[in-house]
């Protein structure tokens, strides 16, 4: 059991008054990243109410006083605008907090913003303050849209989620429960948004120790052209991945994979 509080705290805290500050509201605002058709995408709004209405937002919402912290915040702003009274293997990290005086133009709002990595997710529905949501391709976003300050949010999530996908093994929370190694490389290479030599990454991925762990399980035919059947894997139990993947660096844009070593050195 606590400890009970003196009396003289007592007496302090029945004569305490919360207006002898002025007021600030604390948000969650949620970064909620996917694929979609091999291409990463993020969760967006389209507010139904001032201000910023009808500008695409993170999906967010005000804290509840006195009943919830801000993941028990940001967990329930992603259910709502998903529709999944649940949210099964989504990754959900909290990624800073951005309090800026002037980011809100109602009053001083503090946002913390969470980080959500999900498997390919259903069409969204927007919540009660929305007037619609939808997944958006990463790629083709134009961050000028965003409402509040939510392009640098956005602007931070997505390094993160690049750096978590090179320390970590968090690229499998966008794939379902097993998967092969080219589905895998299909994550990092959307991610991080440039193609990877096959073979190495192959290579690599299974060198890492507890990264990933066979299930025994092959697909039916490797790819569209046939051939050999793939492996099929599932998250192993490291929560670090050392040597961490690098990511390579950036290029000119390709249409086709290269044929040489891109940043995943091959494996001894």
């Amino acid at each position: 059991m606590p400890t009970p509080e003196p009396a003289d705290e007592r007496a302090w805290l029945a004569a305490y008054d919360p207006r002898a500050f002025p007021p600030i509201a604390v948000t969650a605002d949620v970064v909620a990243l996917t694929l979609r058709a091999g291409a990463l995408h993020v969760l967006l709004v389209e507010r139904g109410a001032p201000p910023y209405r009808g500008r695409l937002a993170l999906p967010g919402g005000f804290l509840r006083a006195g009943q919830e912290d801000p993941a028990a915040a940001a967990a329930r702003e992603l259910a709502e605008e998903t529709g999944l009274a649940e949210l099964p293997r989504v990754h959900l990290q909290q990624l800073g907090s951005y309090g800026a005086p002037d980011r809100d133009p109602r009053m001083h709002v503090l946002s913390v913003a969470h980080l959500a990595f999900a498997p390919d997710l259903p069409d969204p529905q927007a919540g009660t303050d929305a007037a619609a949501a939808a997944w958006h391709p990463v790629d083709t976003l134009d961050p000028g849209t965003l409402a509040f300050d939510h392009a640098r949010i956005l602007a931070d999530a997505l390094d993160r989620a690049r750096a978590e996908l090179e320390n970590t093994p968090l690229a499998t929370a966008f794939l379902p429960a097993d998967f092969t190694v080219p589905e895998l490389r299909a994550v990092y290479e959307a991610v991080w948004g440039e193609p990877l030599h096959p073979g190495n990454f192959h290579r690599k991925v299974l060198s890492v120790p507890g990264f990933l762990e066979p299930t025994g399980a092959t697909t039916e035919r490797g790819g569209t052209r046939g051939g050999p059947r793939a492996r099929r894997y599932r998250p192993g139990p490291a929560t670090r991945l050392h040597p961490p993947l690098l990511r390579p660096a950036p290029g000119p844009a390709r249409t086709t994979p290269p044929t040489a070593p891109t940043g995943l050195p091959s494996t001894p």
